[in-house]
């Protein structure tokens, strides 16, 4: 993740203190509101590690044959993590 989680966590408490400044949400509860927006945060943002890893784990699966054919594990990764990324829909 490219951000630590200290870092997410300011940054979902500050969206709620000037959404909430701005008259733009109302809330009794801004720190409840602040980690359901922090869980979210650390979700999305961790997709790409989820899928940098399950494209590693795929490619350690198929390592021999890469081996045999002469296949590069950088660019056989691209490509296995695009694959993921579409079929999750992800944007990054």
């Amino acid at each position: 993740m490219l951000f630590s989680k200290d870092y997410i966590g300011y940054l979902s408490r500050q969206v709620v203190r000037r959404l909430t400044e701005a008259k733009m949400l109302r809330t009794d509860k801004p720190g409840v509101l602040a980690e359901r927006i922090n869980a979210a945060m650390v979700e999305e943002l961790s997709l790409e590690d989820r899928i940098n890893e399950e494209a590693r784990l795929i490619l350690e699966s198929y390592q021999d044959d890469m081996l045999r054919s002469g296949a590069s594990f950088p660019e056989m990764f691209k490509k296995v993590k695009l694959e993921l990324v579409k079929r999750y829909k992800a944007v990054l």
